[in-house]
């Protein structure tokens, strides 16, 4: 699937899914600009912008590492001011999925609220959430003249309903809303923007805390990373996204998850595997010690509906 002559955004892409979706996106022959405040390796910090788009290059694909403090509103003004002005105007898709708060919501994992940092909101929203707004206007204004763009917010299952503390929730829940409320303004300009859920993801952090800890510290949180998807699963989503000619029409606006885009564009993880969806009932089932027992019992071809689904956030 070639994506030849597409200019990319991809925000927080020194690693994790970010990294995994910029692969992705080289790989099918995209120009694909990464940011992260991570430049170079160095002690014990896991991934770099010159290790992803080295392993982007690798591919064959062309990747261009630009360091981006995403919290510095003048930073993100500069990085699509340099787009603009390299690409003559171009671009084709940004990626919101810069985020800086992994390491402290799992150090205050189990804690309540108000026995958590202050800063903790700050840490989890300013990059996680607000960025991803500043970042959007700068991408609707280079591609509503050309009436042409989609604009991906990566969020989770965690804006549904409670998932590892109230300011992760509350941030990922504002992240679909920006994605439906954007979508509607844009629709006139041919323009996208949705909000993509991947499941379970095997990051490189995850796995550490894996190593470091216990198996089972994910498990904690109601999540089994064990079948988990790999970091580049979303980016072949993406990749395919970016190809649906009913995109705008069909999509924008909409919460999607990448097990339903791998189903529906008929792709499988880089393993081979098909990871498994939060929409399975034996799925669900398996997260549930007291119902774990009925998972091996219970069929993979059985899903929840989305509407069922969406019950579990209903709010009246």
């Amino acid at each position: 699937m070639s994506l030849k002559g597409k200019v990319c955004v991809v925000t927080g892409a020194s690693r994790g899914i970010g990294r995994g979706i910029a692969l992705q996106l080289g790989q099918a022959g995209a120009t694909v600009y990464i940011t992260g405040r991570t430049l170079q390796s160095s002690g014990d910090v896991i991934g770099s912008l010159t290790d992803t788009a080295r392993e982007v290059e690798e591919r064959g694909g062309q990747c261009i590492p630009l360091q981006c403090d995403h919290s510095n509103d003048e930073d993100i003004k500069k990085l699509f001011q340099t787009i603009d002005k390299q690409q003559d105007g171009q671009l084709d898709l940004l990626v919101n999925n810069a985020y800086s708060a992994v390491k402290m919501i799992s150090e205050n994992r189990g804690t309540p609220f108000w026995e958590q940092p202050m800063t903790m909101w700050d840490t989890v929203n300013d990059v996680g959430l607000r960025n991803h707004y500043i970042c959007s206007i700068h991408a609707a204004r280079m591609m509503v003249p050309r009436r042409s763009g989609l604009i991906v917010n990566i969020s989770s299952g965690g804006g549904l309903r409670y998932l590892f503390n109230i300011p992760y929730g509350v941030g990922k829940e504002a992240c679909d809303r920006m994605a439906a409320d954007c979508a509607v303004e844009l629709k006139r300009h041919n323009v996208a923007f949705v909000s993509v859920w991947p499941g379970a993801v095997r990051t490189e952090v995850i796995n550490q805390l894996s190593q470091s800890r216990n198996r089972d510290k994910g498990k904690d949180s109601g999540i089994n990373f064990d079948e988990g998807e790999t970091t580049e699963y979303a980016g072949k989503a993406i990749v395919n996204l970016l190809t649906d000619k009913n995109l705008v029409n069909k999509k924008s606006g909409k919460i999607l998850l990448t097990s339903d885009l791998a189903y529906e564009y008929g792709f499988k993880d880089i393993d081979g595997r098909q990871p498994p969806s939060i929409r399975q009932l034996s799925f669900l089932l398996g997260q549930n010690p007291k119902t774990a027992w009925m998972a091996n019992w219970t069929p993979g071809f059985v899903y929840v509906p989305k509407w069922l689904l969406a019950q579990g956030g209903n709010k009246f």
